[in-house]
């Protein structure tokens, strides 16, 4: 390299001698001078980049060769002043920016190497251009929109000063260290009581395009190379915000969401061009919030935890050469940052004296103010520097923003040559014990913090870039978009969900990230759960009781991790109304119990102070909704078969049927009294009638009721008559439970299978629907009036009911026509609905379908001379035909094996939502998971499972009602 450097070098002289042969001679003189002789060397041994800068700018060579550093920089500042003022317009200001970038890069990089200026005049000479080069940027652009008569600038002459425009200069620009190939990072900001705007849009408009024009102004490449990398991401929530936004905003902003990290970074804060003072004005209104005069114990944890995540994993602490970061490794610059930054902002509030915003005078301060020993601030002042130095070399070789340490022998070799080391074990030795004793240091005064990392490795969702190791660490835990991911988090600790709002609520966050990560990630499906998660947090109104809950209750944050990924209908269900969190404490804290007397108990109680009708309708659903969910748990973490869900759900809408029209009755009561003699009973169908309910099942109901014979009217202040009065109260029970509040929707109802179906009345006197059965039903509604059952209703009410179902169930039957009937019903069924899979566990042939009708048709063939088969659930009464020697023991055996397979699939899949009946759209959790329930090794061999099952029902179905149907 140095060979190659030393030719292009004679070549650009060369080139110089032909059109400047003084110059030339100059430079070949200097260069013979001994200092020259060791600067070269370096230069064109080791950098590619300052070899071009010196081919490309031979008189700053000369300049600085011949009068050192301080004058070639005034002659550099000279050039690019009178540039700035001979340009009119801001195009013109491309090439000039850019020549005087390449000069002051090559001076300053020349007083380092040759070590002319010490690390502070190094930093502060990169970060005083980059403020000049700026200031010159946003002059010309304010020119120009004053042109246009889009502002009105009090100095014309001075375009900055008063405009209300300015930038912010933050990170190491801002404390005058910005490192050598270092991006700039700004936050541009208006002050909307200063700026005079005459444009025709917005203030904030014209200011967007006006910063827009600045980020070109600097970072676009062109032939001449680039000024600055401009990153403007260090703004209040970046992903949601304009390029530049109003003092007022911003303001805000830091005011009511504004994050420790953010206080970290504003330390270094400071107007670095356009207008000074109104700059300086808006950091001094946020003295407040970045000093504060007291912490509470979960900020200071939350301030520690920024640097401290970074490396709290198992592993990371190692310290070593090749490939070591020396920005954000053990031992870094980044410790050494930190060690000072997390002591100011936990005690500057208190004592001005330590808000100096660069390091080596933070540290400084911390001695001064008694909080430092002098030997700790020596050691830390001296390994600061050298890392910045080693950081410097690297960047010089390229022109690179890079920390990192080459991860080969060669390349450290070459590192070490740069540093003028006397080899490169003598490099490795000093930069290990630089970075030990930094370790040590940072690790001493963090030594008591709690570990906030993974085990899995980094988890840093600071400021507004996605740090490397985090991004990994998310790989490994299993999530596949990272970025996405990181994004995501990062906006919820910019509090854009109203649970995020608090400074608490995000220190909690901080706290319990880790373990919620891995949470998700030991679900298998950790995509799946933290997108349910983020919809959850959008919807729920505070988080700090929820993540304090979290951090204490590690088997609820597991069971809430289990519930996100592999439930999409319990996780929708949490994420619309997450209210209903209390139920997963509850679930974790206390067995559920689901006896009939102790929920109505628990619902009374809930009931007992509602303050009006509306609180009945809210609080009927929220708690039928924590039961239903607590059900949901059961089923996904196997502690409730299909089977047992099924009761208790049916025993929970039971419940709250009884209580709720209990309300209803005695609210319609009010105005309308009751009939004499009313007697008023709610039948149950269909699953409801059976106990089979399932977490999505509709409700089959319906009303029955009697009065005295001689009754004309209700009692009430409103009477109806006796029809009248009892529609309406149907109607209003009906919509008692459909109805949708802030709480969510009961239960959807179907009375398709009262007498005369849609057709007929909404309640039906028990007479009109006895002589129905009797004299209209048809043989369908026979097999439904199977599964039927009294939900409520005086005793003597409903023992009557049930002595008319089974009088209707056990009359004597045409056994032909029933073994039709049945038969083309289920022909009908087929045709409108046949089932696209085994998994479409109602229709598909030998699914629950054809079992009901099996043990249906059965029933009614038999119920005759053996009423006790008429059973509501058709798996007992399959038993009970067994028992009564109507079917086969073996053949029922398999029928009741293959029914209760298939129900507790049924109840299981329903926690998969809409994708129920398939399989291949289920999250990987619940696919996994589903078949070990059932003792099969994959889904695979489950579907084998219920599909052998499915066989038995559909021989079984065939042999009992198909087949002799064809042959009469």
């Amino acid at each position: 390299m140095l060979a190659r450097g030393h030719e292009d070098w004679q070549d650009s002289l060369a080139e110089l001698r032909q059109t400047d042969a003084k110059l030339a001679k100059s430079l070949t003189a200097e260069a013979a001078k001994s200092g020259a002789q060791k600067l070269l060397p370096a230069l064109f041994g080791n950098s590619p980049y300052l070899t071009q800068l010196a081919c490309a700018e031979p008189a700053a060579m000369l300049r600085l060769l011949q009068q050192g550093p301080d004058a070639a920089i005034a002659e550099a500042e000279a050039a690019l002043n009178a540039a700035a003022k001979a340009a009119e317009q801001p195009e013109d200001l491309m090439q000039p920016l850019r020549q005087a970038k390449r000069r002051f890069a090559l001076i300053i990089a020349c007083a380092d190497i040759a070590e002319l200026w010490p690390l502070e005049r190094v930093t502060g000479a990169l970060s005083a251009f980059a403020s000049r080069a700026t200031d010159i940027a946003m002059a010309a652009l304010l020119r120009e929109a004053t042109g246009r008569g889009e502002i009105v600038l009090p100095h014309p002459d001075e375009p900055c000063k008063g405009s209300g425009f300015v930038a912010l200069g933050m990170g190491k620009l801002g404390a005058h260290e910005l490192n050598y190939s270092s991006d700039i990072d700004l936050i541009m900001l208006f002050d909307q009581e200063v700026v005079h705007y005459t444009g025709r849009k917005s203030a904030l408009e014209c200011f967007v395009r006006l910063t827009q024009g600045l980020v070109k102004l600097l970072s676009e490449r062109t032939a001449d190379g680039y000024v600055f990398r401009t990153d403007l991401r260090l703004r209040p929530d970046p992903g949601s915000t304009p390029v530049v936004l109003s003092m007022a905003a911003a303001e805000t902003y830091y005011e009511s969401f504004g994050q420790n990290w953010e206080r970290a970074a504003m330390i270094k804060a400071r107007p670095i061009a356009g207008d000074i003072e109104a700059g300086t004005g808006f950091l001094a209104r946020l003295t407040p919030y970045v000093w504060r005069k007291n912490l509470d114990f979960a900020a200071i944890e939350d301030i520690h935890s920024i640097k401290r995540q970074i490396h709290a994993h198992r592993g990371h602490a190692e310290i070593a050469v090749e490939g070591h970061n020396l920005k954000l490794g053990r031992g870094g610059i980044r410790e050494v940052e930190f060690f000072a930054q997390t002591q100011q902002l936990i005690a500057g509030g208190r004592d001005s004296r330590l808000r100096a915003p660069a390091t080596i005078a933070a540290l400084n301060a911390l001695v001064a103010t008694g909080r430092l020993e002098q030997a700790v601030c020596d050691a830390l002042t001296e390994d600061y520097i050298y890392l910045r130095k080693v950081e410097h070399r690297l960047q010089m070789v390229n022109d690179e923003q890079t920390h990192t340490l080459p991860d080969n022998a060669a390349g450290i070799a070459a590192i070490a040559a740069f540093l003028g080391e006397p080899s490169a074990d003598a490099f490795r030795k000093k930069l290990l014990a630089t970075l030990t004793r930094v370790k040590t240091d940072y690790d001493q005064l963090f030594a008591e913090a709690p570990n906030l990392g993974s085990s899995q490795g980094s988890l840093v969702f600071t400021g507004a870039d996605d740090d490397p190791d985090t991004l990994a660490t998310l790989t490994r835990l299993g999530f596949t978009a990272p970025p996405e991911i990181a994004a995501m988090i990062r906006g919820w600790h910019f509090g854009r969900y109203r649970a995020m709002r608090s400074e608490r609520a995000r220190e909690k966050l901080t706290a319990i990230m880790p373990n919620l990560l891995e949470a998700f990630s030991r679900t298998g499906s950790p995509d799946t759960a933290i997108q349910f998660f983020d919809r959850f947090l959008a919807r729920l109104p505070a988080g700090v009781q929820l993540f304090s809950l979290l951090q204490s209750n590690p088997l609820v944050l597991d069971i809430m991790a289990e519930l996100l990924a592999a439930a999409p209908h319990l996780a929708d269900t949490l994420a619309d109304n997450p209210a209903l969190f209390d139920s997963l404490l509850e679930y974790a804290s206390t067995p559920p119990d689901y006896a009939p007397e102790r929920l109505q108990a628990s619902l009374a109680r809930q009931l007992g102070s509602a303050r009006d009708f509306q609180d009945v309708l809210d609080w009927t659903r929220r708690w039928t909704n924590e039961l239903r969910l607590q059900i949901g748990i059961g089923l996904l973490r196997g502690n409730l078969d299909g089977e047992t869900a099924g009761q208790h759900l049916s025993h929970v809408a039971d419940t709250v049927l009884v209580e709720l029209f209990r309300h209803v009755h005695a609210e319609f009561a009010q105005a309308h009294g009751h009939v004499p003699g009313e007697k008023i009973a709610l039948l149950g169908m269909g699953r409801l009638g059976s106990r089979q309910l399932t977490l999505d099942s509709d409700l089959d109901l319906i009303l029955l009721y009697e009065h005295g014979a001689k009754a004309e009217q209700s009692d009430g202040t409103r009477p109806l008559s006796p029809n009248l009065y009892f529609t309406r109260l149907c109607q209003r029970f009906i919509n008692a439970i459909t109805a949708m509040t802030g709480e969510g929707r009961l239960f959807e109802v179907d009375m398709r299978l009262r007498p005369s179906g849609n057709a007929g009345p909404i309640a039906s006197t028990l007479d009109g629907f006895a002589a129905y059965q009797r004299e209209e039903a048809w043989a369908w509604e026979h097999m439904a009036l199977t599964r039927a059952r009294v939900v409520f209703g005086p005793t003597a009410f409903a023992k009557k009911i049930e002595a008319l179902r089974l009088s209707i169930l056990s009359a004597p039957r045409d056994a032909a026509k029933l073994l039709h009937d049945v038969a083309d019903m289920r022909q009908r069924l087929l045709s409108a609905k046949p089932g696209n899979s085994p998994w479409a566990l109602k229709q598909w042939r030998g699914g629950l379908v054809d079992l009901e009708f099996i043990a249906q048709y059965l029933q009614l063939r038999h119920g005759n001379k053996h009423p006790a088969v008429l059973d509501p659930n058709p798996l007992a009464a399959l038993a009970l035909l067994a028992k009564a020697k109507c079917l086969p023991q073996a053949q029922a055996g398999k029928l009741i094996h293959a029914g209760r397979m298939m129900g507790s699939l049924l109840a299981a899949a329903r926690l998969a939502g809409e994708a129920a009946e398939k399989p291949e759209q289920w999250p990987p959790a619940l696919a996994r998971r589903l078949p070990g329930l059932f003792g099969a090794e994959d889904l695979a061999a489950l579907t084998a499972q219920l599909q052998a099952a499915q066989q038995d029902v559909l021989a079984a179905f065939i042999a009992l009602i198909e087949t002799p149907a064809a042959a009469k």
